[in-house]
């Protein structure tokens, strides 16, 4: 609700040298100027992000295309996070999540942020027309979790049943729990720290989002005000390759599945629009 590790080591010539203000007041503006809407094909929203978040080329979830039902409980539903793809057609829904058609429709209800941070939650309710103009913007990595409003989950499921009934879940259940949609669209380099709760999907409809996910007998390092960006800069590129979570880069049109009590953390490498799906 990205790139580890440092830049390789720079040898400081002259020239080099001379040419790092100007490559940090172009990192600065990169993080703080204000959100512009990406090509039509991208829905209208935002892409790219801040540069510290610059996307990983490895990915360590295994993605599957062809999964079937008793593959999925064998292999994953209680055992570890995998990336679905082709299970659904979600084109329709992913029309009218854009950024010109969710404002015509929705501009004016009220929506409701919560801040990005682990075990507390600020509440602020706002126009979802003031939320897509002026907050989606690329996250300042300096900002703390309780600073950071993200909307995500407080969603009015009458107001907003018109969208959902043309979104089509993955198709894989889990026995004796009632799945729950929360939608969401968050800007460039914001994210959700490390948390846990029950299973679930988290589809990707706009943009891209990184997931970090460690199994529940091990507890990440982690400040839980902290923002995923700050702990992407701060921590993550400090952790030995054993101590590293598993981590993907999940795009449009995939769906990461998590189990039970699986800890995650997400950051978002663009504005992203994505909704998942809770099996409580």
């Amino acid at each position: 609700m990205a790139g580890g590790g440092r830049a390789p080591g720079v040898q400081r010539g002259g020239g080099l040298m001379a040419s790092e203000p100007l490559l940090l007041l172009l990192a600065l503006w990169a993080l703080v100027a204000p959100a512009r809407p990406g090509p039509a094909g991208d829905g209208g929203w935002r892409r790219g992000g801040p540069a510290a978040a610059a996307e990983e080329e490895h990915c360590t979830v295994e993605r599957r295309a062809d999964l079937t039902y008793a593959e999925f409980v064998q292999h994953y539903a209680f055992l570890r996070p995998v990336i679905l793809q082709g299970l659904t057609d979600n084109s329709k829904f992913r029309a009218l999540c854009s950024r010109e058609r969710l404002l015509a429709s929705f501009g004016e209800r009220v929506v409701r942020l919560s801040t990005a941070n682990t075990y507390s939650y600020r509440k602020v309710d706002l126009p979802f027309q003031e939320y897509v103009e002026q907050l989606l913007h690329p996250q300042d990595p300096t900002s703390l979790g309780n600073d950071t409003l993200y909307f995500f989950g407080d969603n009015n499921f009458t107001e907003w049943a018109s969208l959902f009934r043309h979104y089509s879940p993955p198709p894989f259940g889990l026995l004796d729990t009632t799945p729950a949609y929360s939608f969401g669209i968050a800007g460039a380099g914001s994210g959700v720290p490390f948390h846990w709760h029950g299973p679930g999907y988290s589809e990707v409809i706009y943009g891209r989002k990184r997931w970090f996910l460690y199994p529940p007998e091990k507890t990440p390092e982690f400040h839980p005000n902290k923002t995923t960006l700050a702990w992407l800069q701060d921590t993550y590129s400090a952790l030995a390759p054993h101590a590293r979570p598993l981590e993907c880069t999940v795009r449009a049109g995939e769906v990461l599945y998590f189990p039970d009590r699986w800890w995650h953390a997400t950051l978002n490498l663009d504005t992203s629009v994505f909704i998942s799906t809770f099996l409580g």
